[in-house]
């Protein structure tokens, strides 16, 4: 059998649908020295994207759990009949299932786009749950051109005869963003993109989350989530935008850091939307910032010692 890495887990929704996610264990699982790690996908995107981010992480001594989760609709979950059900709020409660599966209930969160939304909007809630977050390029503030260039492609990704023709669409979609991707990187992108079933390759995601993008226009205002984001300013922050990034701007990472004085904010240059988090330098922030994290957490209850 060959080793992934991790395993798979399962959960049922509340409306009966099969969730999954993988989890990933170091040396050290099973113990309560460090917080385990939860990753939340974009959109379309799905777990197998924080795999080298978890690897390098676990090789980093930053978690000994780490968890990627696949909204419904997405990876391994079942596709749910009606794509209404497609919002963060269904979504944060499949989540909330699935750590209970896992006996998670204090966690770092790494959001990446969507995800990042996700993981705000608990941790304004939920800050015992929510002890720290790292967001990959999304903010309080998202940006129209951005969401509206989401919106042109979700959904209406003809399926490559192999992962070869998938990776050079995904180069002519992003080259210009992603300027310095190799070869391999983006074969490894189109992997997560597409998956094979019955010896073809279809999206790794339910088409119809499309319809999620409906009401995205060029006029209708955007929500802000400026007073979400104020709420978080207790929990220790990373935001990490790609310097090409239409999705998130560099004022709205300015105003973020007036706002979160102890945000930690990176910018990463020559990507766009989303960074890629796995790679050396990126990865020693990350497992910096959550070993900072995981200190914090501990304080308390040293303190509390006799």
């Amino acid at each position: 059998m060959q080793d992934t890495g991790y395993k798979s887990v399962f959960a049922t929704s509340q409306d009966g649908l099969r969730l999954h996610a993988r989890l990933y264990e170091g040396r050290g699982a099973g113990g309560a020295a460090r917080l385990p790690v939860v990753c939340l996908p974009g959109l379309t995107r799905n777990a197998s994207e924080f795999h080298q981010l978890a690897l390098a992480l676990l090789e980093r001594g930053a978690a000994d759990r780490i968890v990627a989760v696949d909204y419904r609709g997405r990876g391994l979950s079942d596709h749910d009949p009606d794509p209404s059900h497609y919002t963060p709020q269904v979504e944060s409660t499949d989540l909330m299932i699935v750590l209970a599966e896992l006996g998670i209930t204090a966690a770092i969160f790494v959001g990446v786009s969507r995800g990042g939304l996700i993981a705000m909007g608990l941790g304004s809630v939920r800050p015992d749950l929510v002890r720290a977050l790292v967001l990959d390029d999304i903010g309080p503030v998202v940006e129209r051109e951005g969401l509206l260039r989401i919106k042109g492609y979700v959904g209406h990704f003809a399926p490559p005869p192999d992962l070869a023709a998938g990776a050079a669409a995904l180069r002519r979609l992003f080259g210009r963003d992603f300027p310095r991707l190799t070869d391999a990187e983006w074969l490894d992108w189109a992997g997560t993109v597409w998956t094979e079933e019955d010896g073809k390759l279809r999206l790794a995601y339910d088409p119809a989350l499309s319809a999620t993008l409906d009401a995205v226009n060029e006029t209708d205002p955007i929500p802000d989530l400026w007073p979400v984001w104020d709420k978080l300013a207790a929990i220790p922050a990373m935001v990490i935008r790609g310097g090409n990034s239409d999705l998130l701007s560099a004022a709205t990472v300015d105003e973020m850091r007036r706002r979160h004085p102890g945000l930690v904010a990176i910018e990463v240059p020559d990507e766009g939307h989303t960074p890629f988090m796995h790679r050396p330098a990126l990865a020693d922030r990350i497992a910096a910032f959550m070993a900072e994290a995981n200190a914090k957490a501990a304080a308390p209850a040293e303190a509390a010692a006799p």
